[in-house]
Parts: structure tokens; C-alpha cells; sequence
């Protein structure tokens, strides 16, 4: 619109304004679309989509492997290590049809973990595997592994008191004999320490005699508190995820599924014996399913001390043997493999097509749960990638600059908008001012 003469600075200082109210608008919408596209945690797809399409990548890795028996890959050389573990929680539709249920969002638990070289299990930075299971799987794998690790620890250490009195008593045959060198063999394959061995053995055996249980006890949902007549809801018990998903401890939790976590309480305050008495959780075993230590994916094979004796060098080589383990780990789990340099995985298999299609979508996803997607009970995390598990991952690079222009083009626009509007303001009144003597 035409500026009457006798306003024209009024209306030119308005239309100035408007200009400049437009072009911040479309900076800051440009800006916005900048740092969108340099952060790689915008929801492209849901929530709930992701994590049921990862639940049925693992579940479906199981069945690809049952289908295909003949086909076996050589992990002997590799090293079980703990990664993460994480909850998420999606869109389930047992969970939709259950009136009793108080949300349609079931949680979904996954352990991330890593097959890496034996001779470089510490750093494992190349030639290794990348791997998402379920908890429940994780668990009974690792848990067995580790009574059982456990259990012959103990059992060599109940032989150690008997060397001396043996040696002394000099009156084994043969066959005792032999016995006794298997008891030793079996003892420096275990590196049990006779000294100190003994002491923690006992407090296994005597651990509820002590007012502990083992934690392990509660791999599956159980109740803990049972409300009776009192009027309370009751309580359960299950394995979660901790200290952003680099622990994993057994938590309290609301309802029977074990998938609504109640932070507010603690599992010792509920446990109690058989006579009332207050009893508390022994984390020993279960910490050894998510220590930094790796673990071997080779059966030891005893040493044959007589053959070596004999000479006998020409017997054939048998071939390494793989523990149940990490045969079940390996089988059960969705894979990413490819990306890493993995020589041994099924990627190099004709005939595994479903994991050639599949594996981008699990390495990404993998990468979106170690980015810090989400947080300890399965919710979108606001931080995204911004929160780890030592609570001081940097942004990526792209991110960083996206951030940075937008907040120096914020800047820059706002001080140019002021200097024009104090421009405006000054000439406005130096304007009215002569219009005014000249009338006068």
C-alpha cells in the first residue's frame, strides 16, 4: 500500500519491521530443518514399529537357524562380550486385548553383545560381530555357564586338602593315582587358588544360612508381596536393566509381566524366610553376566600329559569344540556382522539370504539403542544420543555444526534487528521534528 506523505516514516518503519519478522521467521525454519536432518535420532518410523520389527528379527534368526542345521559357523576363536542391555517398550496386541491391563505397551528386553577375537577380546575393533537377544535368553545362557564354572571351581577346591595328606599316606595304586593327576589337570585348567578358594565356596553353600539369596533365583517374574486383604497392589520381582543399560540387576515391578518398573522400591525390603526373617540379594553370580571379562568360546581340552610323554605327535588334531554358550547366543540372536569384518558368520553363507536383507536394519537399530535412544524403562530418551552409559557422549559432528549456526545466525539476526529498529526509531522522531517547524 501507498505511504500517506504525513506518515511515511510511520509506515515505512512498519513495513521494515514486517520484512524483518519474515525473513527471521524463515531462518528459523530453515535453521530447524538444518539441525533435523544432522541428528540421526528424528523419528523417521514409531516407536512401537522398531521394536517389534527387532523382536521378530530375533525370533525369526532362531528359526532360520533351525531350518538349516548342516550349515555351521567356527565361533571357536572368538570371546563372548557384554555390550548393553536395554528395555523398550512397544505396541503389543496381547497387551491391547487384556482389559485387566493398564496400557497397551508391552516392554521388550534385549541384550546387546559383541563375538570379538579371542587374541583381542579387550579393544575388539575389527573382525568381530555385533549381536541383539533377548534378556531372558541372555540370561539362561550365561546364568548356566556360570553356576556351572562355578560348581567345578568349588568341586576342585574340595580336592586340595588332599594332596598333602595323599603324599603323605604314600600308598596309592595306579588308579588312584591317575584320579589324582585329573583332579590336579582339572584344578590348573580352572586356576582355582587353593588358598583362597575355600572361603568362597563356603559362603555359597551357606549363603541363605547367611540371610542372602542368589539374585539369579529371579530370572523369571515372580511376586514378592502378596497384598491380601491390606488393600495394596502387589509386587513382583524381575531381572532390568540398569546405570544406563551397563548393569543388569533384579528390580521391583507393578504388575505380573515384569514391564512396569516401580523405582520407588527396593527388593530387599521384601524379602523375608520362612520364619519372617528379613533376608537380602546376593548379586555375586549375576554380576559375572555383564563384567568387562570376556568370555572364550573354546572348550579346554585337557591336556593328554602321557601322550606328550610317548611322544606321540602323530595322533590327529581334533577339531575345537564351541560351548553351549555361545552356541546358543549366536543362534538365537539377531546378527550384524558384515559391516565389522566378520570372517566366520553367516554372511558368507549362500543360502542365509534373510540375514544379507536384514542385517542393515539390525546394525542400525543397534546403533540407534548404543546412541542412547532410549532410557532404562524402555521410554524415548529427550537426550538422545546426548546420553550414554558414562553420561558424557559428545554430538556428532553434523550436529554440532547444525547447533552451533543456528544459535550464531540467531544472534546475528536479532543484533541486526535491533540496530534497524533504533535506526527507525531515531529517524522517525528526527523526521517528526522538522515536519513540526516547518509548520510552525
Amino acid at each position: 500500500t501507498a505511504c500517506l506523505s504525513n506518515e511515511s516514516q510511520i509506515c515505512i518503519r512498519e513495513t521494515l519491521l514486517k520484512d524483518i519478522k519474515m525473513k527471521f521467521t524463515l531462518a528459523l525454519s530453515f535453521f530447524a530443518g538444518v539441525a533435523a536432518a544432522a541428528n540421526p535420532f528424528v523419528a523417521k518410523t514409531s516407536n512401537n514399529a522398531k521394536a517389534s520389527f527387532a523382536s521378530k528379527l530375533v525370533s525369526g534368526a532362531r528359526r532360520l537357524n533351525d531350518a538349516d542345521e548342516e550349515y555351521e559357523v567356527d565361533i571357536s576363536g572368538y570371546s563372548v562380550k557384554f555390550e548393553k542391555c536395554q528395555f523398550i517398550k512397544a505396541y503389543d496386541d496381547e497387551m491391547a486385548e487384556d482389559e485387566d491391563a493398564g496400557t497397551v505397551l508391552a516392554t521388550k528386553r534385549f541384550v546387546i553383545f559383541k563375538l570379538c577375537p579371542n587374541n583381542s577380546c579387550s579393544t575388539c575393533t575389527y573382525n568381530y560381530g555385533e549381536y541383539m537377544v533377548d534378556l531372558d535368553t541372555y540370561l539362561a545362557a550365561t546364568v548356566e555357564y556360570q553356576q556351572e564354572l562355578q560348581q567345578d571351581m568349588c568341586d576342585a577346591c574340595d580336592e586340595c586338602g588332599n594332596d598333602e595328606e595323599e603324599e603323605e599316606a604314600d600308598e596309592e595304586e595306579d588308579a588312584d593315582e591317575d584320579e589324582d593327576e585329573d583332579r590336579k589337570r582339572k584344578r590348573r585348567n580352572l586356576a582355582v587358588d587353593c588358598d583362597s578358594c575355600y572361603d568362597e565356596c563356603q559362603k555359597i553353600e551357606n549363603m541363605e544360612d547367611n540371610g542372602y539369596i542368589d539374585a539369579t533365583e529371579f530370572l523369571e517374574c515372580a511376586m514378592i508381596y502378596d497384598p491380601e486383604d491390606d488393600a495394596k497392589d502387589a509386587l513382583y520381582a524381575g531381572p532390568m536393566c540398569a546405570s544406563s543399560g551397563t548393569k543388569i540387576k533384579i528390580g521391583v515391578f507393578s504388575d505380573e509381566y515384569c514391564s512396569v518398573v516401580d523405582s520407588s522400591k527396593n527388593v530387599d525390603d521384601y524379602l523375608v524366610d520362612g520364619d519372617g526373617y528379613q533376608m537380602k540379594l546376593s548379586h555375586a553370580l549375576l554380576k559375572t553376566v555383564y563384567s568387562e571379562t570376556c568370555i572364550s568360546c573354546l572348550v579346554v581340552q585337557e591336556e593328554d600329559e602321557d601322550a606328550n610323554d610317548d611322544g606321540n605327535n602323530d595322533a590327529e588334531e581334533e577339531e575345537p569344540e564351541v560351548n553351549e554358550l555361545c552356541q546358543a547366543l549366536y543362534e538365537d540372536s539377531a546378527k550384524c556382522e558384515k559391516s565389522h569384518g566378520f570372517d566366520n558368520g553367516y554372511a558368507a553363507y549362500d543360502n542365509y539370504a534373510n540375514q544379507e536383507a536384514q542385517e542393515e536394519v539390525v546394525c542400525d537399530f543397534i546403533n540407534s539403542i548404543e546412541g542412547g535412544t532410549y532410557d532404562d524403562e524402555g521410554e524415548i530418551s529427550l537426550y538422545g544420543a546426548n546420553s550414554s552409559a558414562n553420561g558424557g557422549s559428545s554430538t556428532t559432528g553434523g550436529q554440532k555444526f547444525a547447533l552451533t549456526f543456528f544459535i550464531l545466525g540467531t544472534v546475528a539476526l536479532a543484533v541486526y534487528a535491533a540496530m534497524l529498529h533504533n535506526k527507525l526509531t531515531k529517524g522517525g522522531k528526527a523526521g517528526l521534528s522538522s515536519q513540526g517547524g516547518a509548520m510552525a
